[in-house]
């Protein structure tokens, strides 16, 4: 039963939406549009700008504009998070804020669509595909402006839902799952995609980057394992050290030499200083500076 590259992962899933036609028969089998109600559905910038220098900054999967007058942000969440809820709406509104350039008006405010794909349950319901709007108690919509889909993953398919062969395929892990999948459908996105993992599951870099990402969460695990058992010293120093980096790259690429520093240092006390330098630092420039590594 031969493996194929999953699309659980940040790097697929992303590569898979290069694809025009993957995202026009997507998007239309979520939202509910007819395909040829779609005249475009554009690849935009995935970054979220700050206005201030403390604000958090915000780094979208996969953001489309939907006909030039809706934006839609594809959200991959496989594990559970804190918050998830809060993050959700975070990013919704960052997104919607940037849609208005200095001096326009507010109706050039464009939709916002979140589509959020979990590999967890949010909660204890049967539906596996929710959609939430802004409206009042009796239903009656405040604003067509918000619009938030939740797909989830882990649940069990009923068939009557138009996103039940997408699931299927974002859960496919073998090449077996894949035929399968291609014989039972007619969905010419759904095909389009089969063929973009096929060709992803070949070509080497992609390969290295799924193995290179499984070894993380291994690696990780195994670091996880080794902190809650021994609780040694050293291996508290490394989760704090992981921590760094962790907030780090929010901030942006970390450099190998500098990860190798983190790395390296087991005093705690100088751990606890970067954790709050880190926390705090615009990019990685400053956070060098305010660290002493020069």
């Amino acid at each position: 039963m031969g493996k194929i590259i999953s699309l659980k992962y940040d790097f697929s899933f992303k590569y898979l939406f290069r694809n025009e036609e993957v995202r026009r028969r997507f998007i239309s089998d979520v939202l509910g549009i007819l395909p040829e109600e779609i005249r475009s559905v554009r690849l935009t910038d995935t970054w979220l700008w700050k206005q201030y220098w403390k604000q958090k900054q915000g780094i979208l999967d996969v953001v489309m504009e939907l006909n030039g007058d809706s934006r839609v942000n594809v959200e991959l969440q496989i594990e559970m998070m804190a918050y998830w809820d809060r993050r959700s709406l975070f990013y919704w509104s960052k997104m919607f804020a940037d849609g208005l350039l200095t001096g326009q008006k507010y109706d050039k405010l464009k939709k916002c669509i979140c589509i959020n794909i979990l590999g967890f349950k949010l909660d204890s319901r049967p539906e596996y595909h929710k959609v939430y709007r802004l409206q009042d108690g009796a239903g009656q919509a405040f604003s067509d402006r918000m619009e938030i889909h939740v797909i989830e993953l882990t649940k069990t398919l009923n068939g009557a839902d138009r996103v039940d062969e997408w699931i299927r395929l974002f859960n496919a892990e073998t090449e077996e799952e894949l035929d399968m999948l291609e014989a039972g459908t007619k969905n010419p996105g759904i095909l389009e995609a089969i063929k973009e993992v096929r060709v992803m599951s070949l070509k080497k870099t992609l390969r290295m980057m799924h193995e290179a990402k499984l070894k993380e969460i291994r690696d990780r695990n195994a670091r996880e394992d080794y902190v809650r058992a021994e609780g040694r010293e050293e291996g508290k120093a490394e989760g704090k050290a992981e921590s760094v980096l962790r907030l780090l790259s929010e901030a942006g690429t970390v450099p190998d030499f500098l990860r190798r520093r983190i790395l390296q240092e087991q005093d705690p006390e100088t751990l606890d200083r970067w954790l709050l330098i880190a926390a705090r630092a615009e990019n990685i420039e400053s956070f060098r500076k305010k660290a002493g590594m020069f």
